[in-house]
């Protein structure tokens, strides 16, 4: 790592794009703290840190919904547009031809993704004020201010996608994990000072552990991050004339963590269910409603053993379910059979799809156990320390690891171009 940032001091490109990339965070925070009025902002603070729900989409949003900034939506309707496409191109031969066409096709699927970003960002500002006002906290009520609080909303989530566009293609790393990233890293000197202000002289002790059990659980997410499985594969020997060609041996490599945390995004928002009915059932005034929705609450609150079965549960039969839809087993096989390779005992076309199945099937439970495991993690930390300032998702951890791991690959790969370059 220290060899890296040496390179880098001594690179004037990625000097550029580091400091063209701490420049575009700069302006993401600033837009992050330009406020929009008639919300009690001390009440929605309060709302958003007792949701674990609200509390992840906060952290998505680097803290701009609970302060409910010009970017409140933020980066989420480019994020759901993002999955939407891509679950589009499984069951769109048209789209799914178009992302095999090279540059030129992705560049026009980003387009389409950017388009449909426009009506999502107004679905997703329309909810963010329609729960405001479920929750008393909107004070405007004229239908002239709401239209003016939806198109801020939806200028400022245009103006982060816009900004993350930048990143990609002048700055270093994805622009989308990058904001992201950014957003995470802006809440973490918050989250210490409040960690250290509410913990008693008692409470010191099971700090120092979950923080040296935190530890371990970053170097175990770099871990399964990085981790594959090495599928060998082999080519046909052709014989022209008196020469040989092909019979190389090489590997394909899968991730045990193929699905990111797309499996405990969905799964969070299920688990939401049950606390809205919940304060449904408890505001009914029915007696027997109100004990059964007390009930409920006790049961999935985040702590809960109940809230955490099903929570973790629900994470392992999504990502399962994700690893299916996105390592597309069918289309690797067929790519294989025609560039004349194939895994060594296994014949090639419909015998491969279905041995690459049963390899995935198989790390995918590996990875679903981690998945599982980084889900419940706040509230684990919760339950063993007792603080409940420590709602540290390790959802943000995975991503800010991740996000730092892309990264550096990405600026290492352009330090070993520019040496080859110099000698060519």
């Amino acid at each position: 790592m220290l060899t890296l940032f040496h390179k880098i001091a001594f690179s004037p490109q990625l000097k550029k794009k580091l400091l063209l990339t701490a420049l575009i965070f700069l302006v993401f925070r600033m837009l992050a703290h330009i406020p929009l009025p008639g919300v009690d902002v001390v009440r929605l603070e309060q709302l958003f840190s007792g949701s674990q729900f609200l509390s992840l989409l906060n952290v998505f949003s680097g803290g701009t919904l609970a302060r409910f900034s010009i970017a409140a939506v933020g980066i989420n309707p480019y994020i759901t547009a993002s999955i939407i496409m891509q679950l589009a191109g499984m069951v769109i031969p048209k789209l799914k031809a178009l992302q095999k066409e090279g540059e030129s096709g992705r560049e026009r699927v980003n387009q389409y993704t950017r388009l449909l970003s426009v009506p999502l960002s107004i679905v997703q500002s329309i909810s963010v004020l329609a729960l405001l006002r479920s929750q008393d906290l909107l004070v405007a009520a004229d239908p002239v201010v709401l239209g003016a609080l939806i198109l801020s909303l939806v200028t400022g989530s245009l103006v982060v996608m816009w900004l993350g566009e930048l990143v990609s293609l002048y700055g270093l790393g994805n622009g989308i994990s990058m904001i992201l990233f950014a957003g995470i890293i802006s809440q973490l000197p918050t989250a210490v000072a409040q960690v250290l202000s509410l913990t008693t002289a008692d409470q010191v002790m099971s700090v120092v552990i979950f923080m040296s059990l935190f530890l371990l659980v970053i170097g175990l997410i770099v871990f399964m991050n990085e981790a594959i499985r090495k599928v060998q594969i082999q080519y046909a020997k052709r014989t022209r004339g008196s020469k040989v060609y092909g019979g190389q041996t090489t590997h394909l490599p899968i991730r045990v963590n193929v699905t990111g945390v797309l499996p405990i995004i969905f799964a969070v928002s299920l688990m939401l269910v049950p606390s809205f009915l919940a304060r449904i059932l408890v505001s009914s005034g029915n007696e027997q409603w109100i004990s059964l929705g007390q009930n409920i609450s006790i049961w999935f609150s985040q702590t809960s053993y109940v809230y955490m079965s099903i929570y973790f549960i629900i994470v392992l039969a999504f990502t399962f379910f994700s690893a299916l839809i996105f390592f597309n087993a069918e289309d690797i096989s067929s790519e294989l059979k025609k560039s004349g390779a194939f895994v060594p005992g296994i014949r090639p076309g419909s015998p491969t799809k279905k041995y690459l199945e049963f390899v995935v099937s198989r790390i995918t439970f590996a990875g679903a156990l981690f998945l599982g495991f980084i889900a419940i993690l706040p509230s684990l930390a919760q339950l063993l320390t007792q603080i409940q300032s420590l709602a540290i998702g390790g959802t943000g951890v995975l991503i800010v690891v991740s996000v730092i791991l892309e990264t550096t690959k990405q600026a290492e790969s352009l330090v070993v171009e520019q040496n080859y370059e110099q000698y060519t």
